[in-house]
């Protein structure tokens, strides 16, 4: 027991700057606060003691702000950070190393007695302040949830949620996207957490023109490759079209920045 509750401690102390000794955050953190009498609750209501557990979850609430139902399931080093307004519902399953800000929402969307309507976040999930996840899925482990928006899908590991309704942004394409522009000398930072028409458009010269790309070197390799055969003309096209970039001030210049 004693060993867990360091563990919560020492994980406050590394994500929260603010956090300046461990008695601070047993005195005066409502998040730890919530934990450790979400345990106790927890405790009574698997064996049984439903009444007390409700209890409990009830005078934690209005301690700390924070409703954790007494049948959830929270792992270790989860911290609630701020956490004003934070709900989670019955069959919510928290994983460990989880970081949930304020008024956050792990809801249900069904109203059938014995099924799983609450969302179960995977390890080491960031859920943004004002998030709503509402269902009986999976966010995967490292996931991210931006503050505000309402997810009623599954994550995969290490997807970003954004907007309202959520929209997934895969880390691997984020980061092959970003990548590729930067070798072409034009960031696509400001572009990729967007979704207005601009951005869509940009995205979509981004991608293509990476493939294009990729088009062309394996045209280049054929041609070196026919070029040093034997009897051949050793004819190989001039390398300008090598020396070709993107012209990232013209983009700039057309979009108007």
């Amino acid at each position: 027991m004693f060993s867990r509750l360091r563990a919560d401690i020492r994980c406050i102390l590394e994500r929260d700057p603010a956090a300046r000794s461990a008695w601070e955050v047993i005195t005066v953190y409502p998040g730890f606060h919530a934990v450790v009498l979400h345990r106790w609750a927890h405790a009574c209501w698997t064996h049984g003691f439903k009444w007390p557990a409700r209890f409990i979850a009830h005078w934690a609430r209005w301690l700390t702000g924070i409703e954790i139902h007494p049948a959830a399931k929270i792992g270790e080093r989860v911290f609630f950070d701020h956490a004003m307004g934070v709900v989670v519902g019955e069959t919510a399953e928290i994983g460990d190393g989880c970081t949930i800000y304020q008024g956050v929402t792990l809801g249900g969307t069904s109203l059938y007695k014995g099924t799983k309507r609450h969302p179960t976040l995977g390890r080491n999930v960031v859920v943004g302040a004002g998030a709503k996840v509402l269902g009986g899925f999976v966010v995967g482990d490292g996931a991210k949830v931006g503050s505000n928006a309402v997810v009623t899908k599954p994550v995969p590991a290490g997807a970003t949620a954004v907007g309202n309704p959520a929209r997934i942004i895969e880390a691997e394409a984020a980061a092959r996207r970003e990548e590729t522009a930067s070798r072409m000398g034009f960031s696509a930072y400001g572009v990729t957490q967007n979704d207005d028409p601009l951005s869509q458009a940009l995205r979509g010269l981004i991608d293509n023109a990476s493939g294009q790309e990729h088009q062309i070197a394996l045209l280049w390799q054929a041609i070196e490759k026919l070029s040093a055969q034997p009897g051949s003309k050793d004819c190989v096209p001039g390398d300008a079209a090598r020396d070709e970039s993107f012209e990232a001030d013209k983009l700039t210049q057309l979009i108007g920045k």
